[in-house]
């Protein structure tokens, strides 16, 4: 594993010398828009393991991307390598359609302890709920990024994440989702503590959202992509592009759904991704993803 193969991998060519924050937010910058949040080794017959050595190997040299264990796994080593204190949190992922958390936990984020601050550096959420920044972790506050203005709440010693949601110009509107969803003001993404936990913690976590024939990623393929000023997305059979802020606090939507043989070249050319096994689409679940 090198570092600087990694920074090849992302596009990086800044300084790694001070670990510093705005080092830090760059790095993170150049990672969510090289590195895809996408689970498309579960539809293709592969497993995905919690193996550093397995990650890296992954993602900086078959150019493929993954999820929350693997991108912050990943990321996790990076921060590490160039003097960061990193610390794994463990959150659940708010479900909209049952307006609740989860028992359990689902989603694996990072908490680094910079100058005297606490920061959250999460580059596996995906879709348009993606930080495209390190968000210092203060309760009540807006923090706005690109993507919309995203805060913490703090009760009882536990954390919610929220993004406040622009509205949508939709092109295509009958391909949209649901007009409930669309309408939201404010979205919940995850809620989480601060009690730290090892790689070891996720081990349960990682092999039954791969299998359990209710999880959200058996039931779809996922492929999203930050881009310079938006996100793009595959799933199932729909692309979705969508560019941040195109008027005055409105995001513009494009939607199409594509035919079995524009998959693999529509993965090829929007998303860098070259499969080596037979991939199989997927979208039986009704859960939205934005």
């Amino acid at each position: 594993m090198d570092i600087k193969e990694y920074f090849a991998r992302i596009s990086y060519q800044g300084s790694y010398n001070k670990p510093d924050l705005a080092t830090m937010s760059d790095i993170f910058q150049h990672h969510i828009q090289a590195v895809p949040f996408e689970n498309l080794s579960i539809h293709c017959g592969e497993s995905i393991e919690l193996d550093l050595e397995a990650i890296y190997k992954k993602i900086v040299r078959k150019k493929r991307g993954g999820w929350c264990m693997e991108n912050n796994y990943l990321l996790s080593w990076v921060l590490k390598t160039l003097g960061y204190q990193v610390i794994f949190l463990g959150a659940k992922v708010y479900v909209p359609e049952f307006d609740g958390y989860p028992d359990e936990i689902d989603h694996l984020l990072l908490q680094v302890e910079l100058d005297g601050k606490s920061y959250i550096v999460d580059g596996g959420f995906g879709m348009a709920y993606q930080l495209w920044q390190p968000m210092e972790l203060i309760p009540g506050t807006d923090q706005p990024q690109t993507p919309g203005v995203f805060r913490f709440q703090e009760e009882g010693g536990t954390w919610y994440l929220d993004k406040v949601k622009r509205k949508q110009w939709v092109l295509n509107p009958s391909s949209s989702t649901s007009q409930n969803v669309e309408d939201e003001v404010c979205r919940r993404i995850y809620l989480f503590t601060l009690q730290p936990l090892d790689i070891e913690d996720f081990r349960g976590c990682n092999a039954h959202l791969q299998t359990a024939p209710d999880s959200l990623f058996v039931t779809k393929s996922i492929c999203s992509l930050q881009t310079a000023d938006g996100i793009r997305a595959l799933v199932g059979w729909k692309l979705t592009e969508i560019k941040y802020n195109y008027r005055d606090n409105m995001d513009l939507v494009e939607i199409r759904i594509l035919a079995d043989e524009e998959i693999e070249e529509t993965l090829k050319e929007k998303f860098n991704i070259t499969l080596e096994k037979k991939f199989v689409p997927a979208n039986t679940s009704r859960l939205s993803l934005f």
